[in-house]
């Protein structure tokens, strides 16, 4: 058949030269000292790379017209996938016999995220593939029943967020954790964040009128302690950053977001510690401002450690309870190895034992992403997670969409577990009423190892509908690959 001789050839090209880029890449990582374990990861990763900056989007046509794989499910297997596609297109074309991977090799890569997975979260519950974790309230510390429910629903895992609350708090709800899993007889994982360089705003003044912000009007954006500098000529408000390097990282024509995305503004004026910005969207009753909301500056390339005193305080504790870190506000190699390095020395004879989990919060982050997977997968086991709260403000909802896709895909192909985590079923938590657009979107979150869920009045019934659903979407899809089960509905 000439149509699979010409793609034979086609595919030939594309290995050769994918050997030769893939090498290229994993040279760049290669002097991490990458752990044995995780060496075949960081070569996938390598080749998935080196074969995305092609367009294949003719051959994957032309395959899929033969009867092969269109390539378009081989994440956790690159090469291998690649290989399996050449010894057909040999059969089919007539040319001498090549060998393709055995059974083995070809789904090593995905039997390998399994087991990483199992490792990290522990055996799912039931039909459900899809870990649970929960972020537990601050009222857990002294609620022993709260995490009695999330053992016996079959929660594998909980997280605590080391920017609330105090270590005394923290250890009550390790102690809860702990007596929950023995009471029941299932063990959860706990998971505890690193606060991060969070951005807030701080203490706030009208200056014209006291009321709501609305659309066109000025805002002043300063370090702590400087409202002062702001007089009613200058804005109609103005509010503390908690953080002045944000400021000084911007510039005028620069987006800057409020209380995730309630006030946007355009910044029109900055000068060192403090800007001026005109609010060009918010809700339709105006803006009413409050402190220790958060803020975002989208366009600003905010290259501050996301290690700071405070995570270097809290990292004792930590380092001696926690089963997994999230490493909130990561961005660099740098970051990663700041981390390594405090916790050797904290945990000199086994701190490579402790999971890491990265939290994808800005567009740096996602950039960088392959690089702090083989950073931190190099030295200790690694997950990634989706923190979707300030992905969609820092890069926008309508590219939260596609990003959040290509998250999954380079986890996958270094083999990774994923946390799909933010405003996940957030109404029903919240309020009890059921969303079309949440409860899909939460069927997308089955692709991923594990979902989180937030605090919130109606938790225990959004976990219910949460269990039943990813029941049902785990024995049609694992990853983005569909299980041809039997359709019981026609």
């Amino acid at each position: 058949m000439s149509e699979a001789l010409a793609l034979f050839e086609e595919i030939e090209r594309i290995r050769a030269q994918l050997r030769v880029d893939s090498a290229r890449q994993f040279d760049k990582w290669r002097h991490w000292r990458i752990d044995p374990g995780f060496v075949a990861s960081a070569e996938n990763l390598a080749a998935y790379l080196a074969l995305r900056h092609y367009d294949l989007r003719a051959v994957q046509r032309e395959l899929m017209a033969l009867g092969l794989s269109s390539l378009g499910r081989l994440e956790s297997r690159a090469l291998p996938t690649l290989d399996a596609v050449a010894a057909a297109l040999a059969a089919l074309a007539g040319r001498d016999r090549i060998t393709g991977p055995d059974e083995a090799d070809f789904f090593a890569g995905e039997h390998e995220l399994l087991a990483r997975s199992r490792a990290l979260f522990g055996e799912s519950s039931g039909e459900r593939l899809t870990a649970l974790m929960v972020t537990c309230p601050s009222s857990a510390a002294e609620d022993r029943g709260f995490f009695l429910g999330l053992a016996e629903k079959g929660v594998e895992a909980v997280r605590i967020n080391c920017a609330h609350d105090d270590a005394d708090k923290w250890a009550r709800m390790v102690e809860n954790v702990r007596f929950a899993g023995e009471r029941t007889g299932r063990r959860m994982r706990i998971f505890m964040d690193l606060a991060g360089p969070k951005v807030r705003t701080g203490a706030f003044a009208a200056l014209r009128k006291d009321k709501h912000a609305e659309r066109d009007e000025l805002v002043a954006v300063t370090a702590p302690g400087e409202l002062k500098r702001v007089s009613k000529k200058d804005a109609d408000f103005a509010l503390e950053c908690s953080l002045p390097e944000a400021i000084d990282a911007s510039r005028p024509g620069d987006r800057l977001s409020i209380d995730d995305g309630k006030l946007e503004a355009r910044i029109e004026r900055v000068d060192e510690g403090f800007l001026i910005a005109r609010v060009v969207g918010c809700e339709p009753d105006g803006y009413k401002f409050k402190s220790e909301k958060g803020l975002n500056f989208p366009d600003a390339e905010l290259a501050i450690p996301a290690l700071t005193a405070k995570d270097r305080d809290d990292l004792g504790f930590v380092a001696a309870h926690a089963d997994a870190i999230n490493f909130s506000f990561v961005q660099s190699v740098d970051d990663i190895e700041s981390l390594q390095e405090a916790l050797e020395d904290i945990r000199p004879g086994d701190w490579r034992s402790l999971p890491l989990v990265l939290k994808i919060e800005t567009p740096r982050a996602v950039r960088h992403l392959p690089d702090l997977i083989v950073r931190a997968g190099a030295r200790q086991p690694a997950a990634v997670m989706i923190a979707r709260g300030d992905l969609a403000i820092e890069m926008g909802f309508t590219r939260l969409a596609e990003m959040q896709e290509e998250i999954l895909w380079i986890a996958e192909a270094a083999r990774v577990p994923v946390i799909w985590a933010t405003q996940v079923m957030e109404n029903l938590v919240k309020t009890g009423a059921f969303s079309r657009g949440e409860m899909t979107d939460a069927a997308m979150a089955a692709r991923a190892e594990c979902v989180m869920l937030n605090k919130g009045p109606h938790l225990m019934k959004a976990l219910g509908e949460l269990i039943r659903l990813l029941g049902r979407m785990d024995v049609h899809y694992h990853e983005k690959t569909p299980h041809l089960r039997r359709l019981a509905s026609w």
